[in-house]
């Protein structure tokens, strides 16, 4: 049979009218059709962190009744690298079609773009749709044990007294541990010396033997010293009280109001997936983070549970771009 044929058949000329019509009315989406079987196959999640991080952690406690609630396999894929831009830049390329979507943290969707103008390789938004936040976790200022600064009060005012004296830990310019230190810096108005490290587990056994004398740090890693007496907890970096380190006060307490650097994370698709499927995932992915397993799951790694609107995730990220630029661009931090 002929196209031509195909194309004058009675019977094909009907429906296609009738979906013209309906369509026209608003009543059906051509795009909607496509899509109505989705997902057919399984999809691949990129987690743009190593196997064990807590963002691989969160992302296989959501991928296993993610699946179960979308009828398809989840496959966890682990793309580190440049941290978290590789496995971002992989998702910002992939086909729009739902059988991608990425869990990521702030960096390489907030601090990245500013940091890495050159060589990023990705506008993250442009080139991704945001779908739903998946939960937050503040960071803790830490002290070794018998440090004289009891209080950020008195740690600041040591500062003053010693400028440029005291050492402070991150993993590396441009990390949250570094940009929270500068912001205080800034907000402060006192001077402290930064020593890079590989990574937390280094900062924290430096902290312990008095090596530098502070830094900012993931609960996962401060937590059990704070608990066994070997580091002091000043104050966590969330506005608000956090659930999940009941007992130690906010920066904002603390005389800082507005000082706030939290880690989250959020799950993202390429830019141009159909509506439909962002939709779906955010509704599947809601009613995953109101379970009472999945809220004691986080709570190990402090992580309070969150879920958003799509456009909600979008505001947040250009409020905390804006914020973050600040900092970055008072200390004319570029690492192309």
């Amino acid at each position: 049979m002929s196209d031509h044929t195909h194309s004058t058949n009675p019977a094909r000329r009907r429906v296609t009218a009738t979906l013209a019509a309906l369509a026209g009315a608003g009543l059906v989406s051509f795009a909607g059709l496509a899509q109505a079987a989705w997902p057919e196959r399984p999809i691949q999640l990129i987690v743009p962190f190593p196997a064990g991080s807590s963002p691989d952690i969160l992302a296989r406690t959501v991928a296993e009744p993610l699946a179960a609630d979308l009828g398809q396999p989840i496959v966890v894929e682990n793309k580190p690298g440049a941290g978290g831009n590789i496995g971002t830049r992989q998702a910002t390329q992939a086909k729009p079609d739902g059988y991608t979507v990425l869990l990521t943290i702030n960096g390489p969707i907030v601090t990245a773009p500013t940091l890495y103008q050159k060589s990023l390789g990705y506008d993250p938004q442009k080139d991704l749709a945001p779908v739903t936040l998946i939960g937050t976790s503040p960071n803790v200022l830490v002290v070794p044990e018998g440090f004289e600064a009891k209080t950020v009060k008195d740690f600041v005012a040591l500062a003053k007294k010693k400028p440029g004296e005291l050492n402070y830990g991150t993993v590396g310019p441009g990390s949250s541990s570094h940009l929270a230190m500068a912001m205080l810096e800034g907000d402060a108005g006192i001077k402290l010396q930064q020593i890079p490290y590989t990574g937390f587990p280094q900062i924290i056994t430096s902290i312990i033997a008095g090596d530098v004398q502070a830094g900012f740090m993931v609960p996962g890693i401060a937590m059990p010293q704070v608990s066994s007496g070997k580091v002091r907890a000043l104050a966590i970096t969330s506005l608000e009280p956090s659930p999940v380190l009941p007992g130690i006060p906010t920066m904002a307490a603390e005389g800082f109001p507005g000082f706030e650097s939290i880690s989250w994370n959020a799950v993202f698709v390429p830019a141009g997936t159909p509506n439909d499927i962002v939709q779906r995932l955010n509704s599947s992915i809601g009613k995953i983070l109101a379970s009472d397993e999945v809220k004691k799951k986080m709570a190990t790694l402090y992580f309070t549970p969150k879920a958003t609107t799509p456009e909600e995730l979008g505001k947040m990220i250009v409020s905390e771009k804006a914020r973050w630029d600040a900092v970055i661009q008072r200390l004319g931090l570029s690492l192309d």
